[in-house]
């Protein structure tokens, strides 16, 4: 890739961060091209030329925030191609590591700008579902896809456990955040995480007669 390619990317990128920031502060619809321009740091006429219209704009920048999600959130999955000795302490890290990442100002912010304009933008709601909710299960998925393949958790269809395991973290959450219109305090978050383990472990985890140590539920021993 060439400087000048490199480079273009880069402006592009810092234009589709300053549009969703506008957007974020002022809405769809009083978001105007000169102050995404502005916040970009680039003349009006850049912006056209990267992007074109303000409709483009727009759907371009919230995927592009779409995909940061699903990339911080992919990262954190892939925590689990080595839990270690612990799985419970593995999966109550990844779990409560998602849930700050579903309960931050990128994802709040994509969230209600996407309820917000659901109905002049419906295809966009589902672009921006398949690129958060969608890869992320399906990145899930994948890890308990091995992890079950290793007897490290039971057999079990992995599609379905990785729904599951997101399912017992975003109802409570949803809740409790009053579908993220309040704040969560840390230990409720936290709780949450361990809750969800707790459970999805009473499904997929371990057979205690499997882990050779009934006193520790989620435990695997280290293999040689």
């Amino acid at each position: 890739m060439t400087a000048t390619t490199r480079g273009r990317i880069d402006k592009r990128q810092a234009i589709l961060d300053a549009a969703f920031t506008v957007f974020t502060r002022r809405g769809y619809a009083a978001a105007g091209m000169q102050e995404i321009a502005d916040e970009a740091g680039v003349a009006k006429p850049t912006l056209y030329n990267h992007l074109g219209d303000k409709e483009t704009v727009f759907r371009r920048a919230m995927e592009a925030a779409a995909d940061t999600v699903r990339a911080e959130n992919t990262a954190i999955v892939e925590r689990l191609r080595a839990p270690g000795e612990d799985l419970r302490a593995a999966l109550e890290d990844v779990a409560h590591r998602m849930l700050l990442v579903c309960c931050g100002e990128r994802a709040g912010a994509l969230r209600r700008l996407t309820l917000a304009q659901a109905g002049e933008f419906p295809e966009l709601v589902v672009a921006v579902h398949e690129r958060t909710a969608i890869r992320l299960s399906d990145a899930l998925a994948d890890r308990l896809a091995r992890l079950s393949l290793d007897g490290t958790l039971r057999r079990c269809e992995p599609a379905l456990a990785a729904e599951q395991l997101l399912a017992l973290l975003t109802g409570p959450m949803e809740a409790r955040s009053r579908l993220g219109t309040r704040d969560v305090p840390p230990d409720q978050t936290r709780a949450i995480a361990r809750a969800a383990v707790t459970t999805f472990l009473a499904a997929y985890g371990p057979r205690a007669a499997d882990t050779g140590n009934p006193g520790r539920p989620g435990h695997v021993p280290s293999t040689p």
